[in-house]
């Protein structure tokens, strides 16, 4: 038997099965029979007794597992989430059942948002499991535990399962729920481990011990297949590890025909591991993740701080700068953005010079003033472009404001048509491919319903990428990709072969995208393209890329 979902990464492995336990039943609605008071406080140690278990684990945890779990922490300890729940009880709800209603209905609202909200709603989930599992008394569900290897099946996993999972043990992921960019995708990008997300029901059907093949290069998991089977293909994972390990060079194809490998950074502690890996600078610094949870403006002194911090960080090299990308699945309190019907349709990006314009001059003069501190390379970009004109009036500004090269961001269909208009008003582009699929296929790509048109090997992306590339390159401006298609090595190969100028990858994919990139040369990387590019439909496109490498 075999699923497909969506691959992430090209990495290979097998063993058994195990299965992630059942969510906690939901509690009975029942009407309350002890006080309301002993019921209001009983939630609040669970609340609170919660919220310290995910400090205390995102310590241990550190990185990046230790923020998103502090997320969770803080969650647990939302003053509005105790005060609904507190009234729920008073209306003669028992607690469990009121930190259900609670929980439910504020996941409720992030999945309405959609986006990057959208995706911490099973977050939430996760974190009202556990108060009620301390409610009752009884185990939080949890990663299962093994002895040998295994591959983990869940319907998602909550950032507080997956944190502190042990790696030697699961040597891949598999998910019934879940896009591209869903939270167990982005973990098995930075722990460089294979994962299929977005299955679907037919994830229900691997049981506990299922000896089972996945394979995420070929976005499949292969089920009921025999021991040799598995021998075969952890061969072929040892081979893959190997060759993601190898000697750091410069991005390069077999020819020496370069191609930058540089790292998407969204704070200045990745910053080490881009620099272990050899990466040749920083093509995507988000610099709206500074901002996320600041309810006051920061003046420029306090940004130019934050700014020379992280470029003093930074890979040597050029550093490129997104301007803020606040707006749809990325609000920031300070900017009191008005509630929209369709968010990721309305004022987001550079669109936010409308009403805030001075906070866009403010963030490029503290950027300058840490470029001359520093003494660093900073090319920065605007988001959310829609027409030449729009390009025109950032790079004016930009320039005014700073000793920049100035670009802006691909992501709407409608300047991916224009790019040879850009020539003369642009130093680069950079092409967010998460964006650009969401609009060139009016698809949101936290959808997992609508995870397929999500999936970067779809035709018309790539056609789109083509014409991109081809536009930049008569217009004499460099032309570059930074969404999460760059960190797949294969189609980074294809990247190159349509004429992409550079790639900027997750930290953790720098060694296997230069391996994929170093093992043919440039007129083999267009036979891949090319051989892409009369595909019509993903499974074709990407198994044509496949096959064409398999034959070095």
């Amino acid at each position: 038997m075999e699923l497909t979902g969506i691959g992430v990464g090209r990495g290979i492995a097998a063993g058994p099965v195990k299965r992630m336990p059942e969510p906690l039943a939901e509690p009975t609605d029942i009407e309350r029979t002890a006080e309301a008071e002993a019921e209001i406080a009983a939630a609040k140690v669970s609340l609170a007794a919660v919220g310290e278990w995910l400090r205390e684990r995102g310590v241990k945890a550190g990185g990046e597992a230790k923020d998103v779990l502090d997320a969770q922490a803080l969650m647990a300890g939302d003053p509005a989430l105790a005060k609904d729940i507190a009234k729920r009880i008073e209306a003669g709800k028992t607690a469990e059942r009121a930190v259900f209603d609670a929980f439910s209905s504020f996941q409720k609202m992030l999945e309405g948002m959609g986006g990057y909200m959208g995706e911490r709603a099973a977050d939430l989930a996760d974190v009202a499991q556990r108060v009620i599992a301390h409610l009752r008394g009884v185990p939080a569900p949890g990663v299962p535990e093994s002895d040998e290897p295994f591959i983990l099946v869940a319907h998602d996993l909550a950032p507080a399962d997956t944190a502190l999972l042990d790696f030697t043990k699961v040597f891949a992921l598999v998910t019934r729920d879940g896009g591209p960019t869903s939270h167990t995708a982005i973990l098995a990008r930075a722990k460089s481990i294979p994962a299929i997300v977005g299955v679907g029901a037919g994830a229900e059907s691997l049981t506990d011990d299922t000896l089972v093949v996945v394979n995420a290069a070929t976005s499949t998991v292969t089920a009921g297949v025999s021991r040799a089977d598995v021998d075969a293909a952890l061969v072929k994972r040892s081979e893959w590890l190997e060759a993601s390990n190898a000697p750091i060079t410069d991005g390069a194809l077999k020819d020496g025909h370069k191609v930058p490998l540089l790292a998407n950074l969204g704070s200045p502690k990745e910053a080490a591991g881009a620099i272990a890996l050899g990466a040749e600078g920083v093509g995507l610094f988000r610099t709206e993740l500074l901002y996320l949870n600041s309810k006051v403006v920061p003046t420029v002194e306090e940004q130019a701080a934050e700014y020379a911090a992280i470029l003093a960080a930074a890979p040597q090299g050029p550093i490129v700068v997104r301007t803020i990308d606040a707006g749809s699945d990325k609000p920031v309190p300070f900017l009191l953005m008005p509630h929209e019907e369709n968010p990721a349709l309305g004022v987001r990006g550079f669109r936010l010079i409308q009403d805030h314009r001075d906070f866009i001059e403010d963030q490029l003069k503290s950027l300058e003033i840490a470029r001359v501190q520093t003494g660093r390379e900073v090319w920065v970009m605007a988001p959310m472009i829609a027409t030449v004109q729009e390009a025109k009036q950032f790079a004016d500004l930009a320039r005014s404001l700073g000793g920049y090269k100035v670009g802006i961001m691909v992501e709407t269909p409608s300047i991916a048509a224009l790019i040879d208009q850009l020539a003369g008003i642009v130093d680069f582009v950079s092409v967010g491919t998460n964006d650009l699929s969401q609009y060139l296929f009016a698809a949101d790509r936290m959808n997992a319903n609508l995870g397929a048109l999500s999936n970067h090997w779809q035709p018309g992306l790539i056609r789109t990428l083509a014409r991109i590339a081809d536009g930049a390159n008569r217009g004499g401006f460099s032309v570059g990709v930074c969404g999460e298609s760059a960190s797949d090595p294969a189609f980074a190969v294809v990247l190159a072969g349509l004429g992409i100028n550079s790639v900027s990858v997750s930290v953790s994919q720098v060694g296997a995208v230069r391996a994929s990139l170093s093992a043919l040369d440039l007129a083999k990387a267009k036979e891949v393209a090319n051989a892409v590019l009369v595909a019509t439909s993903p499974e074709e496109a990407k198994a044509a890329a496949l096959d064409a490498l398999s034959q070095l």
